[in-house]
């Protein structure tokens, strides 16, 4: 019987068109990222969107502003950990966070819809999609631009292929001739190439570099005797 004496169509109202407009611009955000095919699409954000409200709407209900504050908090970490599982590493790439971001933005929208703030929670909504749309030329206009060495913060690495009966020679020569060029090495990985060769990877303290000099450097090492290739290559830090 307690649950028919805590039956109130005032508030049962008010919790439908908190959850609807939840589920709708959850939805509307959902629905840039199911075009895009993204792991989160549509059914994800409407969810978490959706469950916001509702977790924030109950603790409104029951407890007043207060009590919906503490459950907002709450949404924010819980959200944080859904987020993350959307996260992986491929290699030296992370993908995966702007997925994990706009989880984050779903549920700021709900909750603000939970809490009755309908104006904010289309604001929110309306800033979300703004920012996996209309920033997204920018982003592709910044990443088709090459890297400029003298000016960016990158990792530096020189690669030598080498034939494995010179490999220890080859390993102190990389060293002596990086340190002349004041380039000292960070750390030293070898693992085999192919079945009569060794690959030295040589990571570079230096965060930014005159090409010119390391250019120079493959050039001598390609002289040494075992040595089939030299070559380095730079990559952006994030």
């Amino acid at each position: 019987m307690q649950a028919l004496h805590n039956l109130n169509l005032e508030s049962l109202l008010d919790t439908l068109f908190s959850v609807s407009a939840a589920f709708a611009l959850g939805g509307l955000i959902g629905l840039e990222r199911q075009w895009r095919q993204r792991t989160a699409g549509l059914r994800t954000n409407a969810l978490v969107a959706v469950a916001a409200a509702i977790f924030v709407d109950m603790a409104q209900r029951l407890g007043g502003n207060d009590a919906a504050v503490h459950v907002v908090a709450y949404v924010v970490s819980g959200v944080g950990f859904l987020g993350a599982g959307a996260i992986m590493k491929e290699g030296a790439n992370v993908i995966g966070l702007n997925t994990a971001a706009t989880l984050w933005g779903s549920a700021a929208v709900g909750a603000c819809a939970g809490a009755d703030l309908l104006g904010e929670a289309i604001v929110a909504a309306l800033f979300v999609l703004a920012s996996n749309t209309l920033l997204r030329p920018v982003v592709n206009r910044i990443n088709r631009r090459p890297v400029q060495e003298e000016t960016s913060e990158a990792t530096y690495a020189v690669y030598v292929v080498c034939e494995r009966s010179h490999q220890a020679e080859v390993h102190e020569r990389l060293i002596e001739l990086l340190d002349e060029a004041s380039y000292p090495v960070r750390s030293v990985d070898q693992h085999p190439f192919g079945q009569n060769d060794a690959e030295i990877e040589a990571m570079l303290y230096a965060t930014a570099v005159v090409p010119e000099q390391l250019d120079e450097v493959m050039t001598r090492l390609e002289a040494v005797p075992g040595v089939v290739q030299a070559f380095w290559n730079a990559s952006a830090d994030e």
